[in-house]
C-alpha cells in the first residue's frame, strides 16, 4: 500500500497539460499551448495508463526528436517509468532511471527559468518534476530527499499560482494538499513537526475539488480519479463510491494491473465474492502468462482472497493451493510481516487442523508466530492454536 505520506508531495503532479495550457492562453511560444502537441500528450498519457510502454516511448521518441531542449519529453519519459514501476517495484530493480529523466527535464526547466523567472511554463515543469521526485523518494522512505523535493515544488507552485489565468485543473494540486496535509498528521503524528512548515488544509474541500477535477478536467481526469478512489475506498468510508470508481478505471484501462488488482480487492470487501472470484482468477492468468505489470503484488491479493473464497466454501483443496500461491508470492516481493502473507500461513493451519494433520498445523502456526510480531492479532491467534494443539 502507497504511504499517504507520498500523496502530499503530488501537488502538481501531472497538472502539466491543461496547466500549461491555459496559463498564457494567447502565447503560442509555450509548446503545450500546440494542439497537435497536446492530442499526442494525451493519447500516450492514455497509453502510459492503459501499461503500453513500448508504444508511449516511440510516441515520445518523435517528440524528443522534434523538441531536444525542451522538458516536456523526458518529463513523459519519466511519467512513463513511474507507471511502469507502480503495479510491481520488485519487477523494476533499476527504477533510478525515472530520476535521470526527470534530471535531464529539470535541466531544460532550470535553463528557461534562469531567462525568465516570470516564465510559467517553466515554473510549472519546476514544480510538477519536484512534486514527481517526492512521490518516487517517499515511496523509497527517503524522507530527507523526499521532503526537500516538496518544498521546492511547492515554492514553483506558488509562483504558478499567482497567475490569473490558470486552468480550473489546477485545483488537482489543491485538493491532494488541502486533503493529505491534514490526513497526514491524524495518522503519523510523528510527522507533525515537517509539516508544521505546510500551511493548513482542508480535507473536506480536497474531497469536493478533486471530485470536481475527476468529473470535470481532461488531462488531470484519470490521476484524480485514481487518488478519489483510494480516498472514499480507504480513508473516508464510501467504499461503493470507491468500488464504482474502481470499475471505470479498470474498464477503461484493462490492461493496468494497479487497477485490476485494486477493483479485486473493493469487489471482495464489498462482499461481490463471484464477481471478486472471476477477476482474481483472471489475475493469476495474468500473471501466469507473464502480462506485463503482474507479478508478486498482484498474486499475494489474489491469492489469499481467493483462498478465503474456497475456503468459505468448503473447496478446502483449492483453498491451500490459493493460500500457498499467496505466501509464494509475498516472499517474492518481500511482504512477510503483511497480514495476506501472515493471515495465508495461519489459514493454512486451520485446514491442515481440520483435515485432522495436526503436525502440519503446529507447523504452519509456529510459522505465523515466528513471522508476526507480538503486537498483531495473528500473533496471538497463532499462540492460542499451539496452547490448544
Amino acid at each position: 500500500m502507497i504511504n499517504k505520506l507520498i500523496i502530499l508531495f503530488l501537488a502538481v503532479l501531472l497538472a502539466f497539460g491543461a496547466k500549461a495550457q491555459y496559463v498564457m492562453e494567447q502565447d503560442s511560444s509555450i509548446l503545450l499551448n500546440n494542439m497537435y502537441i497536446q492530442m499526442e500528450v494525451n493519447a500516450s498519457v492514455n497509453a502510459i495508463y492503459n501499461a503500453e510502454h513500448d508504444k508511449v516511448e516511440k510516441d515520445f521518441k518523435w517528440l524528443r526528436y522534434r523538441f531536444p531542449n525542451h522538458p516536456l519529453p523526458y518529463f513523459l519519459y519519466g511519467l512513463n517509468e513511474w507507471w511502469k514501476i507502480l503495479p510491481e517495484p520488485s519487477l523494476h530493480p533499476d527504477n533510478e532511471k525515472m530520476i535521470a529523466y526527470l534530471d535531464t527535464a529539470q535541466f531544460y526547466a532550470e535553463s528557461m527559468f534562469e531567462k525568465d523567472e516570470e516564465d510559467m511554463e517553466a515554473a510549472f515543469f519546476l514544480a510538477a518534476i519536484h512534486g514527481f521526485k517526492g512521490r518516487f523518494y517517499a515511496e523509497n522512505q527517503s524522507w530527507t530527499k523526499a521532503t526537500f523535493a516538496a518544498k521546492k515544488a511547492l515554492d514553483f507552485m506558488e509562483i504558478s499560482k499567482n497567475n490569473k489565468n490558470l486552468s480550473p485543473e489546477f485545483l488537482f494540486g489543491d485538493a491532494l494538499y488541502n486533503y493529505y496535509v491534514e490526513w497526514v498528521p491524524e495518522h503519523y503524528p510523528i510527522l507533525k513537526p515537517v509539516l508544521r512548515f505546510f500551511e493548513d488544509g482542508d480535507k473536506e474541500l480536497g474531497v469536493k475539488q478533486l471530485t470536481q477535477v475527476a468529473q470535470n478536467a481532461f488531462y488531470t481526469r484519470t490521476e484524480a480519479q485514481y487518488f478519489l478512489m483510494r480516498i472514499w475506498a480507504l480513508d473516508e468510508g464510501e467504499l461503493q463510491k470507491g468500488l464504482q470508481l474502481s470499475e471505470y478505471l479498470h474498464e477503461t484501462y484493462p490492461q493496468n494491473a494497479y487497477f485490476h488488482r485494486f477493483y479485486a480487492r473493493l469487489l471482495y470487501t464489498a462482499g461481490k465474492i463471484n464477481d471478486a472470484e472471476r477477476e482474481c482468477l483472471e489475475i493469476f492468468q495474468r500473471i501466469d502468462s507473464a502480462k506485463a505489470g503482474y507479478g508478486g503484488t498482484s498474486g499475494r491479493y489474489a491469492g489469499f482472497f481467493l483462498g478465503q473464497i474456497y475456503e468459505r466454501k468448503q473447496n478446502l483443496d483449492e483453498a491451500k493451493h490459493y493460500y500457498k500461491r499467496a505466501m509464494l508470492a509475498s516472499e517474492s516481493v518481500e511482504e512477510e510481516e503483511a497480514g495476506y502473507y501472515l493471515y495465508s500461513i495461519y489459514h493454512l493451519g486451520l485446514i491442515a487442523e481440520e483435515q485432522g494433520d495436526e503436525e502440519l498445523a503446529k507447523e504452519y502456526y509456529k510459522k505465523t508466530k515466528s513471522k508476526a510480531s507480538r503486537k498483531q492479532g495473528v500473533h496471538k491467534n497463532a499462540r492460542d492454536k499451539l496452547k490448544d494443539l
